[in-house]
């Protein structure tokens, strides 16, 4: 996680302890009390890890992050635009965007990494139970989740995946930043187990991303990523090649091979930029 290497050793332990726990009552609930406990896990993160990266992180820090992020955004967004972003953590991303758009609304599970930054009045933050998108259907143009897939549990990614898609108007996109499972684990536990298990429930690779897209009614689906500041769009198949390749290796030579920083940063840096196509019936 980021600013892990200026916590003290003992601190990441502590972390890794706490959130692997947390993270193991979430991955062995039942659908209905996962609803509850999303927000109840974080609450007690936040409490329990007062040195969480996300805590503690430098302003200038998330001033850059935020300056990059919305220069990826930017191709998506207009005065006019109703801008929904899902585990948006401090929302300043998502205030930075309300100054550009109609409405900009951040669905989270909890308040507790929330900036205490002035909030722009076309600003609103929903708290959900980790799946729900709870404004009405067809009102929203852009969606923008970072960092967030990997946070749900494998069987609720599907019911938020068709939520956002009833929140989207059609051929409204939703932009989709989360990390590739071949370069993983890439949450807390990354120093400690070969698969994530800490609050990453599923990594997921960009195939497997694409084909639970598909299934929750979006497309086309394009394929970016960033090289020296530009955003470029990646021929999908031979990627997607590339990552059935990789994962035919044996493990330690695919983990050599992406310790190569272009192979690495090729995969790392991938977001989906999905469309809506169509409805689908299923959770609300």
């Amino acid at each position: 996680m980021a600013q892990q290497w200026q916590r003290s050793p003992e601190q990441v332990r502590e972390h890794y302890e706490i959130e692997k726990a947390l993270a193991a009552r979430l991955r062995g609930a039942g659908a209905d009390e996962r609803k509850h406990l999303y927000s109840t896990l974080y609450d007690e993160l936040c409490r329990r890890v007062a040195h969480h990266p996300q805590l503690t992180r430098n302003p200038e820090e998330g001033r850059h992050l935020v300056r990059r992020q919305l220069g990826m955004l930017s191709r998506f967004l207009g005065k006019d635009t109703t801008y929904l972003e899902v585990g948006p953590g401090d929302c300043v991303l998502t205030c930075a965007v309300a100054r550009r758009v109609r409405k900009s609304i951040g669905v989270d599970v909890c308040a507790g990494f929330t900036s205490s930054e002035r909030r722009p009045d076309n600003f609103e933050l929903i708290l959900s139970d980790g799946t729900s998108i709870p404004v009405p259907p067809g009102s929203v143009d852009v969606a923008y989740s970072n960092q967030l897939m990997e946070h749900l549990h494998p069987d609720d990614a599907r019911a938020q995946l068709i939520n956002l898609n009833r929140a989207l108007r059609r051929g409204g996109v939703y932009v989709c930043v989360t990390p590739n499972r071949l370069t993983g684990p890439h949450d807390v536990s990354r120093d400690f187990d070969p698969v994530a298990t800490g609050f990453h429930l599923r990594e997921y690779t960009n195939a497997e991303l694409i084909e639970l897209f598909e299934a929750c009614g979006f497309g086309p689906i394009r394929i970016y990523s960033t090289f020296r500041g530009h955003s470029l769009r990646v021929p999908r198949r031979p990627l997607l090649a590339l990552e059935h390749w990789l994962l035919r290796q044996p493990p330690e030579r695919a983990r050599a091979l992406l310790r190569g920083p272009i192979l690495r940063k090729l995969l790392d840096n991938c977001r989906l930029v999905a469309v809506k196509s169509a409805e689908v019936a299923g959770t609300a």
